[in-house]
């Protein structure tokens, strides 16, 4: 019989109701996964591009310190691919994807405004949520397999700065401790549901 690649299950949304911006990038690397937070590879510049953006030492932060400050400029986080099998972290070798049900973040971010893509695989799902009369914006992928240079890809990334120009106050919730915010129903709705397509 032949070896069949296992399926991997991804993260959560991040996000609260007051979001205006959602972040999605594909389906996590295995760095990503085996540490059980987004962007988990060390080589990956996604936390340093939004930390530049936002003007907020992301890098140098705990992760859910990282996930409560993203929350706090209302960007949310998540990940177009509920599950799919893959050799690897490249997005080309995605196999069978699951994808999210996007009615359960935007069903509950009622202010959601614009959705950005971390990378083109992202970027597929653009014209959805455009139908939907969001804003999209496709960038860069922050990925270190995309090898366009960090001051290049910032200047893309910094389109993403206007909505989130002015951080609300935190939250009671923003500042309740050390959470894990993947598995706290404070920061983020567990999906139950998977929407094949």
């Amino acid at each position: 019989m032949k070896h069949q690649t296992k399926i991997s299950l991804g993260f959560a949304p991040v996000i609260d109701s007051a979001i205006e911006m959602l972040i999605l990038g594909s389906f996590p690397g295995i760095a990503s996964l085996g540490k059980k937070q987004y962007y988990g590879h060390p080589q990956n510049q996604f936390w340093r591009l939004v930390g530049a953006v936002i003007k907020q030492p992301l890098p140098d932060m705990d992760y859910p310190e990282r996930l409560r400050t993203l929350l706090a400029h209302r960007i949310g986080l998540w990940d177009i691919i509920a599950a799919c099998s893959r050799k690897g972290s490249l997005d080309s070798n995605i196999r069978n994807p699951a994808h999210n049900d996007y009615s359960r973040v935007t069903d509950v971010a009622g202010k959601l405004k614009c959705v950005c893509f971390n990378g083109k695989a992202a970027a597929s799902k653009a014209a959805e949520f455009a139908a939907l009369g969001y804003e999209t914006l496709a960038l860069p992928s922050s990925s270190p397999a995309y090898t366009l240079s960090f001051e290049q890809k910032l200047k893309e990334w910094r389109r993403i700065a206007a909505p989130t120009s002015r951080p609300r106050q935190a939250t009671r919730a923003a500042n309740s401790g050390p959470v894990s915010p993947l598995h706290s129903s404070l920061f983020t709705l567990h999906y139950s549901r998977l929407k094949k397509c």
